[in-house]
């Protein structure tokens, strides 16, 4: 699964690019983005759906090692699933205002645009970081499912994202600055290879720490990736 919000959430970056480039075509200037807005909306709640079934699917794995971090995944991918929402719906909303002809201020498009954008910045931006970086990477480098030099790349990855979106959120670092494209490097490296490392391995054999969960020192089949 998290190979997919990978195949999803890049293209459907590009494929809002007519109307984020161009917000006052909301008045029915220039070409109509209609075709390419809706499939990066497809793409998106395919992103979404992903996003939930990362952190839900393995649960009944990660409690074993850690309730608290299991938890705290599920919830940090909600909030990111919920930002992601609201910067979709807010496009989908600029295509009916233009299909309805009923916005005559192009200014009107700037909004819906900085209202995907600001939802992008909290969501992927920031709460990627919390939940993919530093709690995954944390929950990973604990339990020893993955190997923990990898997990590593996530607790260095997570921390960046975080600080970089936040920055370019107040204002200290321009937004989409090479500032900003170099703090998501490890963490784009951690999220990637995770994927594809539960693709071809699937989770090492790890013990359960005594007290968690049940308290019984078990293995984890190597084959149970999400």
């Amino acid at each position: 699964m998290m190979v997919v919000t990978f195949v999803t959430s890049i293209p459907a970056w590009f494929l809002y690019a007519p109307v984020r480039d161009n917000p006052d075509s909301i008045t029915g200037a220039g070409a109509d983005p209609t075709t390419s807005v809706a499939l990066g909306a497809l793409l998106e709640v395919i992103l979404i759906v992903a996003n939930v079934g990362t952190a839900v699917v393995p649960y009944a794995i990660f409690r074993r090692y850690s309730q608290g971090l299991a938890l705290s995944y599920v919830a940090a991918r909600l909030v990111e699933g919920m930002f992601i929402a609201i910067g979709l719906v807010s496009l989908l909303a600029f295509l009916f205002v233009r299909q309805e002809g009923a916005a005559t201020d192009p200014a009107l498009g700037g909004v819906f645009v900085a209202i995907y954008e600001r939802a992008f910045q909290i969501g992927p931006g920031i709460f990627a970081g919390v939940a993919n970086g530093m709690i995954l990477g944390s929950l990973m480098y604990r339990s020893g499912l993955v190997p923990r030099g990898l997990a590593l790349v996530a607790v260095i990855g997570g921390p960046l994202v975080t600080a970089s979106g936040i920055a370019g959120m107040v204002g200290i670092v321009e937004r989409g600055s090479a500032l900003q494209g170099l703090a998501t490097i490890p963490e784009f490296v951690w999220e990637l290879s995770f994927g594809i490392y539960l693709i071809v391995k699937g989770f090492k054999p790890s013990p359960i720490p005594a007290g968690a969960d049940d308290g019984a020192a078990r293995e984890v089949p190597p084959r149970s990736a999400p």
